[in-house]
């Protein structure tokens, strides 16, 4: 069902049509049919990594001289939709290709740079970002892990909890306090390299409400020693500042995968609706389904023509935390509601496992809650008023 006759988002050029179609093939090829296992083991098989590498769909926005494939925003885009749309709820890629990727080629020192990026583009390596911590949240300025300096070593010390890829990376952008007593300023981002240290830590893999096949995990650091190489850049206390130049960029990959679930969803129920009868008529001919799918289908197109008018906007290096705050809040949450009223036209199907769209209402829950809850979103939307 096509939300806009004949519209295309702006940023999609010829080449990113070339790309849609082959992520398409190959998610279809080589990911769609282990869906159901990776959900039953709780994360995806380690080898799909090297194969999307090989494919070339990790780091696509990563310069060529490190190993990635060149492109821009608008590449991740289409990767990251084209997984949406093949209903691939466990693959961690926008977290490993563009956070982690991104903030090594941003901050990283040369030497870092030709040392992960290359491997993180072959999926040798798999990247995670351990941000969050029991009881601390969305506030990164209260994070408690700490990195003190020894000689030419850190010793990282703390626990991380809701780590996407917890299970599987072992390359781990870990932010910690290098000065506790400084704030915002005391805040840096330490890379540790899980198979060379000791005293890292995964605990459980967290059994969720949603996104079965993600590998979300605590991780614990008891005294862990990384070399003062790994410090992301080259000073400490720029921690604060890179993690929130690079949250536009984060949090409308959230929008993306918001506006593909409602589109995702509108689809399906669209089909349903279409072939399921009730009282001797078919349920589309209800004029309250009708009104209803109305209703979705014009806020779902409201939220493409913005999140694509936002991503114009980043790939001119033009979009604004408080722009990419309203795109991350509005979109989610017209997600979880556009998705409840589809739901409800599937009865009591809509409730079963083996329907996508129960899937997809279980998975949107948390897309109001990471990358920083709604809440703050609003909060920080609020103080440009």
């Amino acid at each position: 069902m096509a939300l806009i006759e004949g519209y295309k988002s702006p940023w999609l050029d010829e080449e990113l049509e070339i790309l849609q179609d082959a992520v398409s093939k190959f998610y279809e090829k080589e990911f769609v049919p282990h869906v159901e296992k990776w959900n039953e083991q709780g994360c995806v098989d380690r080898d799909a990594w090297l194969k999307a590498g090989e494919a070339g769909i990790l780091c696509a926005s990563i310069k060529e001289e490190y190993g990635g494939g060149g492109g821009h925003f608008g590449h991740e885009m289409v990767i990251a939709q084209e997984q949406g749309r093949a209903g691939i709820g466990g693959f961690g890629n926008s977290v490993h290709s563009g956070i982690v990727a991104h903030y090594i080629q941003s901050y990283g020192t040369e030497e870092q740079k030709k040392k992960w990026l290359p491997k993180m583009a072959s999926g040798e390596l798999v990247g995670g970002i351990a941000m969050t911590e029991p009881g601390t949240g969305s506030d990164l300025q209260a994070v408690r892990t700490t990195a003190k300096k020894d000689g030419n070593q850190y010793v990282l010390n703390g626990q991380k909890t809701f780590i996407t890829n917890g299970q599987t990376a072992d390359l781990i952008c870990v932010v910690a306090k290098t000065d506790p007593e400084a704030g915002a300023k005391g805040v840096s981002l330490i890379m540790v390299e899980t198979e060379e240290v000791e005293g890292f830590r995964r605990g459980r893999n967290l059994k969720k409400m949603g996104q079965k096949a993600q590998d979300t995990s605590e991780l614990f650091f008891d005294d862990v020693k990384v070399p003062t190489a790994n410090l992301l850049g080259t000073d400490e206390g720029k921690g604060f500042f890179q993690l929130m130049q690079q949250l536009p960029q984060e949090r409308l990959i959230i929008a993306v995968q918001a506006c593909v679930a409602m589109e995702k969803a509108l689809e399906l129920t669209s089909e349903y609706v279409k072939e399921r009868k009730a009282f001797g008529q078919r349920i589309l001919d209800f004029q309250n389904t009708q009104f209803k799918l109305a209703e979705c289908k014009t806020e779902a197109t409201i939220a493409r023509v913005f999140t694509d008018n936002c991503a114009e906007r980043l790939l001119r290096g033009e979009l604004d935390a408080t722009t990419a705050a309203m795109a991350k809040w509005w979109t989610t949450q017209k997600e979880n509601e556009i998705i409840d009223e589809c739901l409800q036209f599937f009865g009591g199907y809509g409730y079963m496992d083996e329907y996508p769209i129960s899937r997809m209402y279980r998975d949107a829950r948390i897309q109001k809650i990471y990358g920083g809850t709604n809440e703050i979103m609003k909060l920080l939307i609020g103080r440009t008023i």
